[in-house]
Formats: C-alpha cells, sequence, structure tokens
C-alpha cells in the first residue's frame, strides 16, 4: 500500500475517532425517534393536543393529535380494528388496549427496540420491549374475563368485510383461556412485541405503559440504560447505518 508506519498509524487514529462519533451519535439517536411505521411522525415533537390518554406524551411525541383521537375508537380508521370481534370489550380492559395502542404510535423511547418490518404498512416494528410487571399483570386482571377468538393478533382474522373477524373455526372464549399467564398475553398478542420482565416501574429497567406526566417521563431513562448495555440492550440497526459515514469506509 505504500504507507509508512506514521501514516497507517494515524488512519487508524482518525478511523477510531470516526467510530466513537459514530457511536455516540447511534445512541443519542436511539434515545429520541419515531419507527417508520402507517401513522408515525418522521421525527418526534411536542403535540400539545394529544387526546386523553395518549396526553403523557405531549411534550415530544411520534404521534399526532389526530392520530390519539382515533386511538380511543373502537373502530378506528388507523388500523379497522375492532375490539369488540367477540362481543363488547369491557372498558376496563379496552383502556389497556388503549394504552397499548399510544404508547406504540407515540412513544420515541422505543428506539432500542426498533427492528425490521417486511409488510405493506409499515417497515419497522418493535420487538421484546421489556414491559413492566405491573403494567402487563393489571392488563391481564383487567381484561382476563373478555372474550377473544385468537391469541395472536397480528395475523389470521378473516378481513373480507373490511375489518377483523374471527376466521371460521375459531370459538370466542375468556382471555384468561387464551392467555392462561400475564406473560401469554403481553409477549403473544402482537407477535412479541412486548417482553414480560419482573422489573418494577421506576426502576428504569422496564418500559411502562402507565405513569404520571407530572413526575416526568421513566421511558427515557430506560432507553438510555439499553442503549448504553445492548438490547437486551443494543441500538436499532437503521439508526447505526443511517450514520455510517462514507469517510469512514474509505478508510478499510
Amino acid at each position: 500500500f505504500g504507507l509508512s508506519v506514521r501514516e497507517m498509524a494515524a488512519r487508524w487514529a482518525v478511523l477510531g475517532l470516526l467510530a466513537a462519533c459514530m457511536t455516540s451519535a447511534a445512541k443519542k439517536s436511539v434515545l429520541n425517534m419515531c419507527m417508520d411505521a402507517k401513522h408515525h411522525k418522521t421525527e418526534p415533537g411536542p403535540e400539545g393536543a394529544l387526546h386523553d390518554q395518549c396526553v403523557l406524551w405531549k411534550d415530544n411525541a411520534c404521534c399526532t393529535a389526530n392520530t390519539s383521537m382515533e386511538a380511543h375508537q373502537d373502530q378506528s380508521y388507523l388500523y379497522n380494528f375492532n375490539w369488540n370481534h367477540c362481543g363488547v370489550m369491557p372498558d376496563k380492559c379496552k383502556q389497556h388496549f388503549i394504552q397499548d395502542t399510544c404508547l406504540y404510535e407515540c412513544s420515541p423511547n422505543l428506539g432500542p427496540w426498533i427492528d425490521q418490518a417486511d409488510t405493506s404498512w409499515r417497515r419497522e416494528r418493535i420487538l421484546n420491549v421489556p414491559l413492566c410487571k405491573e403494567d402487563c399483570e393489571l392488563w391481564w386482571e383487567d381484561c382476563k374475563d373478555a372474550i377473544t377468538c385468537k391469541e395472536n393478533w397480528h395475523k389470521g382474522w378473516n378481513w373480507t368485510s373490511g375489518t377483523n373477524r374471527c376466521p371460521r373455526g375459531s370459538i370466542c372464549q375468556p382471555f384468561k383461556y387464551v392467555f392462561p399467564r400475564p406473560a401469554d398475553l403481553c409477549e403473544k398478542i402482537w407477535s412479541n412485541s412486548y417482553k414480560y420482565t419482573t422489573e418494577h416501574r421506576g426502576g428504569g429497567r422496564c418500559i411502562q405503559m402507565w405513569f404520571d406526566p407530572a413526575n416526568g417521563n421513566p421511558n427515557v431513562a430506560v432507553a438510555k440504560y439499553y442503549a448504553q448495555n445492548g438490547r437486551d440492550a443494543s441500538p436499532a440497526p437503521r439508526a447505526v447505518l443511517l450514520l455510517l459515514p462514507a469517510a469512514l469506509l474509505s478508510l478499510l
């Protein structure tokens, strides 16, 4: 290559500096980002008019006010999904699904768990987000007597009417039989979008669907912890690739 030892050392020093800068920038990116999905904003920012349960994210949100309104409808234009596919879902159960929707649509703190998605309606999804024990168990407790016909709500529905209906041969039965444990509900219902944990709210190691915004958003610290320690804490691949400079490649 015709390079002196000094020139080679200089190039490796620059390589190391660029790599360090890239890693730092990637971590900052995943701490405040929106996934590439159907209704998400390109970048997070203030949304002062977020509706009802989504108001927790008004200071920095990936959703618009209109999206937050639709998140509260029994069958909204967001995904034409009907909570009442096996009869009317009890309100105490429905509030958890609304909160789940608000977290998914509005939170800018899910970067460490953003993954690629090969679907017609989104290019990215969340995978294995560590959900706090209380959030998962209260969700199950309030929904155990609600009725459904499916374990995985992401796929397998009959959509011929334009909204989700139970597939032929399925049986409507209480959640507690479809999802015998809280972990079954939280992990299986959305294809492992969430992961059940024994971590508690306020401990900085699990994502909260529910929190008091007057005390700040606890998920900021949780995202920072996992971004720094790996995805079970690693930064999202997209964030790293977008930050990889051409100059770094030219040195390899």
